[in-house]
């Protein structure tokens, strides 16, 4: 991508405020999502985005924003959000400590790898942040239980008015059905094992059309954001515990290359990543200069290209709303 196109393209979508142009007439498309459009074919696969300001000010940008994608981690944000809300009623404080045995371990970064002996338990704020900083799958699958299982997860979405996102399935599940290993435990030694079967490393690491169609653990771009909306603008959650959130996806450990990749440096950004096999996502807020702030969802599925790329296309895409929603004139935003 030239930066001689791309500045003159977002300066013309700056100026313009997104009014409609002669030259777009025969789309309905804006020329923000145009370009952003013309980065999802940088490669293979589908993208979807879904991205507008926090204050509702300005236009929206999209890209297959009914569709549904694979959540992958990402769908940690739902489950944080419905422990902070059992937080908020009482029934937990972030002081509570949960239990964590073996049978709930799932290979992953932290729990499974680091606490090989029996009697572990984590307060709730600990497994909150390893779950969301670094993806840990055992806590996530603890939290999942607390939460009341997937359907307790949807069953919150909904009371929130958010439709086209849902939860089928904890970690173990997921992956135990995409590796088809059935109800075998998800060990590190299992992993290590199936990482020597071509046809298991195959399904994992790129697009899997089964699991790219199946309609569970999905989300719509426009869902996540309305989520992301809810949660960063006090809707949802006690300020309190809005802030716990805020805070937590600030210090994600998983994202340096995706929405935050091609930001400037010291951009502040809240996000969550989700990768599995040909899924790419990242999901998040990010902060402007002036303290304004807009929520962005992008998806990547069904893609066989290098994570990298993906990962490049992601970072372009959130480069060049945040360029937008930055160079927008003021008036457009009223």
């Amino acid at each position: 991508m030239k930066m001689t196109s791309r500045t003159l393209s977002l300066c013309v979508v700056a100026l313009l405020g997104l009014s409609p142009l002669a030259a777009f007439s025969a789309s309905k498309a804006s020329p923000v999502e145009t370009e952003v459009a013309r980065l999802a074919t940088l490669v293979d696969g589908k993208v979807g985005v879904s991205a507008w300001r926090l204050d509702g000010k300005g236009a929206q940008v999209h890209l297959n924003p009914d569709e549904g994608f694979p959540m992958a981690s990402t769908f940690k944000v739902a489950v944080a959000a419905v422990i902070l809300s059992k937080v908020d009623a009482g029934e937990l404080a972030l002081t509570t400590m949960v239990p964590v045995p073996k049978t709930f371990y799932v290979d992953s970064e932290v729990i499974a790898d680091r606490f090989i002996h029996d009697g572990v338990s984590l307060s709730v704020h600990n497994l909150l942040e390893v779950m969301l900083t670094q993806s840990d799958n055992t806590a996530t699958d603890v939290l999942v239980a607390q939460a009341g299982g997937p359907a307790g997860v949807t069953a919150w979405l909904r009371a929130q008015g958010i439709e086209g996102q849902r939860l089928d399935r904890n970690t173990r599940q997921l992956l135990s059905d995409i590796f088809g290993l059935g109800d075998e435990p998800l060990t590190k030694e299992r992993v290590a094992e199936l990482t020597l079967d071509p046809e298991v490393v195959k399904r994992t690491k790129s697009g899997n059309e089964a699991f790219d169609k199946d309609p569970r653990d999905t989300s719509t771009p426009r869902a996540m954001s309305t989520l992301l909306t809810r949660l960063f603008t006090g809707k949802a959650l006690s300020p309190a515990s809005t802030e716990v959130l805020v805070q937590i996806m600030e210090r994600c450990r998983t994202c340096s290359a995706r929405l935050r990749g091609s930001l400037p440096p010291g951009t502040k950004v809240a996000d969550k990543s989700g990768t599995v096999a040909g899924t790419v996502n990242d999901v998040g807020v990010v902060t402007l200069p002036d303290g304004s702030q807009f929520a962005i969802s992008v998806f990547v599925k069904a893609s066989n290209a290098p994570r990298s790329e993906r990962e490049r296309v992601i970072a372009e895409i959130a480069r060049t709303v945040r360029d937008f929603y930055l160079l927008q004139p003021t008036a457009a935003r009223k």
